[in-house]
């Protein structure tokens, strides 16, 4: 797929000195990516290197807060059953694992609650008001959904449950008739950061509790590693209180692990200090494929598990339900892609949208995004479920998909989501024309630019410049993630020596070994995913450009640093 490199603009010369010798000489390539993301004080470099648990925000300044705590206090007071709800991803069983497993060190009358996506769907169903009901619950804490379940919360009024609502999607035109309704992107909120994750609102909410109640504070951030792999996994803004959170959620995941996370960093083989990436790409995985595939109370299950056999057996049952999740993916993906190769007028729209009635509906949205991967489109998957077309959407970058959708509502049951992903509903006699309008209106509203990949790149290297040094100051960039990506660096006029092969299975991925001719002797591994046709166009002696990042490759305990190609231009 072609690919648009794009490097960042540079920073004035006498902005990177003054502010380099600020920070005691530092690296003037370094500076200037600090310069590009506005970090340009010796303050706000401090923070950025440090995070500080001093920077989180009063949870008071969130709307109903104080409704909430009060709601809250007077069922534990007057011993009232709570239910802790989620919603069946990462981040509602996250969210459910962090206040459930928190509130339970101070109060015995709660339980946990995790609709299934088969029957009930996502967000609060009338079924999870009605086991409320059928077992004395009068208090609902909602995590991750809620805010658009104006009918579910009329209907619990009725039946005399009250719901504490912490969601993070974007509100309709009604917020729904709740006790508190804690929601950071409601129009009428005036909390600081408004990039929260579903666990990031309910984690504020034992934050107001606990000060409130005058709790220890400190054991509330053992909890934090929780709501590291809900900021990770949900691809939220690593930025501003969402950095603090993951910074020190991932401090808890590598010095103390709870039993849950332990057990999955075993069986996946993760053996060195974890990253954002190891949260992404293995533990988050982990605990969706259980939602995805059979149930997310499995994934509850491990993540509150206080017995070690227990947390093991928990964490072998959901590998397992990972291994058939990816064979459903690969599947799945696989049919999806042979079917747009052969739609010549599809390969010709601006949006992809298709439908199976027995696709998986756990894995629509991962085949979403794979599909992206190679058709770089806005993208909606579509499955049957319960006699409707149920889906998943992917985006492009910079362009809102929810905005998107919310053009088309006219032909849909239900719909929610944030920019980048959202989830819809449709009876399946709307297909067609959904199909249509959906089409219709990212025409009309998505620049064509939008549709080639982009590679921002941070700055030009030459390789000589990649020291020791200079990476360990470029690892305190970390944690990364969207808002704070890592930095991306071209190198031109490189070359490959014969250390240079296809590896994988299928023979798509590089293994590169690559110097400049100014110092033949600095040599680079690269790796290079997906890239593997390129060699086919490159030999020894031709000169090419790379884009990659600088990581850390560890082999038979040593440690060496590697660059991660992200596209190769000759």
């Amino acid at each position: 797929m072609q690919k648009h490199w794009k490097i960042k603009g540079q920073s004035n010369p006498e902005e990177v000195k003054i502010l380099s010798s600020k920070l005691n000489n530092l690296d003037e390539t370094l500076t200037n990516i600090l310069l590009q993301r506005k970090i340009d004080t010796f303050e706000k470099a401090k923070t950025f290197f440090r995070p500080s648990l001093e920077e989180i925000h009063d949870p008071f300044l969130m709307k109903d807060m104080d409704k909430a705590v009060e709601r809250l206090q007077f069922a534990i007071e007057n011993n009232e059953k709570i239910l802790i709800y989620g919603d069946y991803d990462v981040d509602g069983t996250t969210s459910v694992a962090l206040v459930y497993s928190y509130l339970k060190n101070y109060y015995e009358h709660l339980d946990y609650y995790i609709p299934d996506r088969y029957t009930e769907g996502y967000g609060i169903s009338f079924q999870g008001i009605d086991y409320a009901v059928e077992n004395d619950y009068q208090l609902i804490i909602a995590l991750d959904c809620g805010i658009k379940a104006i009918e579910k919360i009329d209907y619990a009024i009725e039946k005399r449950v009250d719901f504490i609502i912490c969601d993070h999607h974007r509100p309709g035109n009604e917020i729904p008739k709740a006790v508190a309704v804690l929601d950071q992107k409601r129009e009428d909120c005036n909390y600081p950061y408004k990039e929260l994750s579903g666990c990031g609102v309910g984690f504020k909410l034992m934050q107001a509790w606990t000060q409130k109640t005058k709790k220890d504070t400190s054991k509330l951030m053992e909890y934090l590693d929780l709501l590291a792999i809900s900021t990770c996994a949900d691809i939220v803004p690593i930025t501003g209180e969402n950095r603090v959170f993951v910074y020190y959620g991932l401090k808890v995941i590598n010095e103390n692990p709870r039993l849950g996370i332990k057990a999955m960093v075993e069986l996946a083989k993760l053996k060195n200090e974890l990253t954002v990436t190891d949260v992404v790409f293995t533990i988050a995985p982990r605990i969706n494929a259980a939602g995805r595939i059979e149930t997310g109370n499995k994934a509850v299950e491990m993540l509150v598990e206080e017995n070690n056999e227990k947390a093991l057996e928990f964490g072998g049952n959901i590998n397992e339900l990972n291994i058939e999740r990816k064979d459903l993916d690969r599947a799945i993906t696989a049919e999806a892609l042979q079917y747009i190769e052969e739609n010549v007028a599809l390969q010709n729209k601006k949006t992809t949208v298709l439908f199976q009635d027995n696709w998986h509906k756990g894995v629509i949205g991962i085949v979403a995004s794979r599909l992206i991967e190679t058709h770089y489109r806005p993208t909606i998957i579509l499955t049957e479920s319960n006699g409707k077309a149920t889906g998943s959407a992917r985006s492009v970058k910079d362009f809102d998909v929810y905005n998107a959708i919310d053009a088309c509502s006219n032909l849909l049951e239900q719909f929610g989501g944030h920019k980048y992903a959202a989830g819809l509903t449709m009876p399946l006699k709307n297909l067609e024309a959904f199909t249509q309008k959906f089409e219709k209106v990212v025409s009309s509203q998505i620049d064509d630019e939008l549709l080639i990949p982009k590679i921002g790149i941070d700055a030009k290297l030459e390789l000589s410049q990649i020291t020791a040094q200079f990476y360990k100051i470029l690892k305190q960039f970390s944690p990364t993630g969207p808002g704070n990506m890592r930095p991306i660096f071209m190198s031109e006029n490189v070359f490959i020596t014969n250390n240079s092969r296809k590896i994988g299975e299928d023979k798509t991925h590089l293994r590169l070994e690559v110097f400049q001719e100014a110092n033949p002797d600095i040599k680079f591994s690269c790796i290079a995913f997906g890239l593997g046709n390129v060699l086919d166009e490159i030999d020894e002696g031709i000169p090419f450009s790379i884009v990659y990042s600088i990581e850390e490759n560890h082999w038979n305990g040593t440690t060496t640093l590697q660059l991660n190609v992200k596209d190769i231009k000759v």
